[in-house]
This record gives structure tokens, sequence and C-alpha cells, in this order.
């Protein structure tokens, strides 16, 4: 494979075999040198891992190439097995052991076999053939070393999630996390499913997201079956994602401040969160936003109430916001706990490619957004937030932020709402197979959503992947060295999906 016709675009020097109709990039098959090659590409740097996913007989990767662009590249799995993608790139870590999980294709090579999904609970529903064997967390050895075991079950209404500390009097000395407690089959549910029910699931995949999601996965649909979404739709569609983005910030820095003690904190932004979900479904006619987004388009227009409701809505905010900053700010025993508490390193926020808040508090500079812009935000002014300190006290004023960014973009949105349509009809007969991928901005961020139709729109494979595949481990080094009282504020500074990774 060495014409230059079939270099794949943003990685040169490594060359594959187009596949016909996806969009709206080119995916490309390599073969066993071209695999180890990209997987290089990732280890020095020149490229960021998007997703790692599978289906019966292949492997594919998404990267962030330099050049701004996305690139797709599969290789097919010979005898149930294929070159490990973490044994140079160890943030695919858990993506290929959910791989080896769900499909039962062995990553030759990798550091860490055992199961990720896979709890040794889904009698006839498995389509790894191995057996389940009991999980064994990874030893620590040391003088006056001990372990603590959290959960699965916790005392709040959360979802189920196993923290293993180990700890050296109060110090933590190693965290690991096992998820996957209720393992929903999301992929498989969405197997055979039509555009609209796939909407439904993909936007259930993790509900504070439902908004990103549906975004994402609409994108990937509308590009498989190259759609012109209507203008105003984009349009909603912005002015949904940044009130769900507006939500989940005020109400993480009030629960941030409630795991220190700072109750009154809590109590003011769960009421502007609260106003946030009214005005939501004043304006679109559900709390969450759940199934407004769908491929084509929008499912509700922004009434003229909803619109009203919007705009008390930030003045509220312009109001109450800047007494918030102040409130935090100049209450030093909240800045004590959260500040140089919980550091991540701006190394490994880039190479573990971290998303949102967590990447950007540690200094790395992406938004899918901006750089990988997409409607309605191509058109829009703003600015992305950055701090290089990595700490806790960095993800809670990145948070500020970026609620004022958010209330900025839903102005100009509202400002200039364009006239016409909502939504665009869907085909239902499109003659081939088709595949799309699509990125949408969360408030964790970057959700990635890929995509296979076949002749009827009907769903072949679908993989969406949460940012949270990339923070969790995050989560394990930031955690290090801190004391085991702290490490509900670490842990809600990342607010990681338990949900999202659980496919």
């Amino acid at each position: 494979m060495t014409h230059a016709s079939n270099e794949i675009a943003g990685i040169p020097g490594v060359y594959g075999t187009p596949v016909d109709n996806h969009a709206p990039c080119t995916r490309h098959r390599v073969d066993h040198m071209g695999w180890i090659t990209v997987c290089d590409v990732l280890e020095q740097g020149r490229a960021d891992l998007m997703g790692l996913w599978a289906d019966a007989s292949e492997v594919h990767m998404a990267l962030f190439v330099q050049s701004e662009r996305i690139a797709v590249v599969s290789i097919s799995v010979e005898g149930g097995e294929y070159p490990s993608v973490s044994r140079r790139h160890l943030p695919s870590l858990r993506l290929e052991r959910a791989i080896a999980d769900l499909f039962g294709h062995k990553p030759v090579g990798m550091p860490d076999p055992r199961p990720w999904l896979d709890h040794g609970r889904w009698p006839g529903k498995r389509r790894s053939t191995k057996p389940a064997q009991p999980y064994v967390f990874l030893p620590t050895k040391g003088e006056g070393v001990h372990q603590i075991p959290v959960g699965p079950v916790h005392a709040g209404i959360i979802e189920p999630g196993h923290f293993r500390f180990t700890a050296n009097g109060e110090t933590i000395v190693r965290l690991e996390e096992r998820l996957g407690y209720t393992h929903k089959g999301v992929e498989s549910l969405m197997e055979g499913a039509d555009l609209d029910r796939g909407a439904r699931i993909c936007g259930r995949v993790c509900g504070d997201s439902t908004v990103a999601y549906a975004i994402a996965y609409a994108r990937a649909a509308e590009a498989a079956l190259g759609l012109e979404v209507p203008e105003r739709a984009h349009a909603l569609r912005g002015v949904m994602a940044e009130l769900e983005r507006i939500a989940n910030h005020i109400g993480d820095i009030g629960a941030i401040c409630n795991d220190a003690a700072f109750v009154l904190m809590l109590a003011h932004c769960g009421a502007l969160r609260e106003r946030t979900l009214r005005a939501a479904d004043a304006a679109f006619g559900h709390r969450l936003m759940m199934d407004r987004v769908m491929p084509g388009g929008v499912r509700a227009d922004l009434t003229p109430r909803g619109e009203d409701a919007i705009a008390e809505l930030l003045i509220r905010f312009d109001a109450e916001l800047p007494r918030l900053m102040e409130l935090y700010d100049d209450t030093a025993s909240i800045k004590e706990r959260t500040s140089t508490t919980g550091i991540l390193s701006a190394d490994l926020a880039r190479r573990f490619a971290a998303g949102g808040v967590v990447g950007r508090a540690s200094g790395r500079d992406f938004d899918a957004r901006r750089d990988l812009a997409y409607p309605p935000y191509d058109r829009l002014d703003f600015t992305v937030p950055q701090i290089n300190s990595g700490d806790v006290n960095a993800r809670v004023w990145l948070r500020f932020e970026e609620l004022w960014q958010s209330i900025s973009l839903i102005r100009q949105i509202v400002a200039d709402l364009p006239p016409g349509p909502i939504a665009c009809g869907i085909p239902t007969q499109i003659g081939e197979i088709r595949e799309g991928c699509g990125v949408a901005e969360g408030f964790r961020g970057d959700v990635f959503v890929w995509l296979r139709l076949d002749t009827d729109t009907r769903i072949l494979r679908c993989h969406p992947r949460d940012p949270s595949w990339f923070q969790w481990p995050l989560l394990e080094a930031a955690i290090e060295d801190n004391i085991v009282a702290d490490f509900p504020i670490c842990n809600k500074s990342f607010n990681c999906s338990y949900s999202g990774p659980d496919l």
C-alpha cells in the first residue's frame, strides 16, 4: 500500500485502503504494519486517540490529528487477534479490555488482560468465549500499607462503582476503579434499530449528557446520509447544548463545595441548577431536553414562552454568578481544601487526550466546538478557558469561566435565531451500506459516535464513546499522595460518568 492517494490524511507515511461511503472523513483499512505505525504515531504524541471499538471482524480506531481532522483506521482480526494499541499507548487499555469482553478479540501484547465490562454475569449474552475469572486488583507492597474497599454500593443516589484504595496511613498510594456493574448492553440494543430508536437509546447512554450524545449521534447519521440540516435546527441544538452545560457545571460547583462541607454554596448552586432545568422545560418541553435532538434536526422549536424563560434565567445568572464566585474565592476553608489538591499533570492530560474541564484545567487546549468546528459554533464568538495548575481549585474556576461562555453563546444564538424549518426528511432506502462519525462537545468533554447503516437505514453497528473513558484513569493518577478524606472532592471535581463507559 504505497500509492500516494491511499495515504491517510494527517498521518504522513501511513497508507491504507479507503473504504467507500464513510463520512465526513475517509476510513482506511490498514495491514499489520500500518496498524503498528498508527500506534507509534499515538505514542509519539502526533495524534490523539478519540475512540477504539470493534465489530465481528475488524477493530477500528479514530484519531484526532494535528491538521484538525479525524482519521479512522481499521484492521481485520485474524485468528481472533490483532496488535495491541495499549502496548504502545496506555490510554487505550480499558477500551481494549472492553473489546475483548464484548467481541472476544485478543489484543496481542496487551499489558493488562483482565476483563473490564464482563463481571461474569452475562449468561447466554456474552460474545466472548473465554470463561469469566475472579477479578484481581493490582498488588501494592510496602510496610504499613493497607487497603480500603469502597462500593460498589454508595451512600448517595449514584451509580455503582468500586474504588480500591491502597493507603499508607491516610496517604493514598494507589487507587484502582472497577466499573460496569449495571451493564446495559447499549451497543447490542442499537443493532437492528431504526434511526429514531437509535437516537433514543444513544440519548440514554448518559442521562446528564443526553443532548451531547444526541447531537453526536445525529451528526454521525447526517454525515452517513449526506443530509443538509436546517440552520434553525443547528441553532436550537446549540441552545440545548449550552443549557445542558450550564445545568451540569453549576451543579458540579455546588457538589464539590458540599463535599468540603461548604453547604451554603451547594444551596445557591442547586437553586440555579433548578432554574436552568425549569427554563429548559419551558423552552423545549423536557427538563433534560431528552429526545429533542434527532437525525435531521430537532423535535421541538423554541416558543416565545421558552425564549422569555431563557432570557430570565440568564439575567438571574448575571446577578448571582459574580456573588457566588466571590463567595467561593473569599472562603478560606474551601480554598484550603481545593488548592493544590488532586493535581493532574499537563503531560498526563495531553497523553490521555482528556476532554472538557479535566483537560483544560491542566492546560490541554482542546474544545470540539472550536477545534472540530460544527454548527452553530462555527459562526459564534467564544473563547475556550484554560488553566494550567490542574488541581481541584482549577477545575472549579474553569467551570465558572465556562458558565460565562455558555451564557454568551446562548444570547448570541437567540439574538440571531434563523427562521425556517427545524428538521429535514430522512431517507428510508439508501441502496448501499454507509458509515459516519460525529463529535459533540458535552460538559465532560468530546462525545464521539460512530455509526454503520444498512440499505434500509437500520443500524448495523453503533459505538458511542464517552469522554470518561479517558478521565477515570486520570483520577487514579491525580489522587495519589493525597489523603483519603480528599477523595470525595477530587472525585466530584472530575465528575466522571459511571454510565457512559458501560456499553
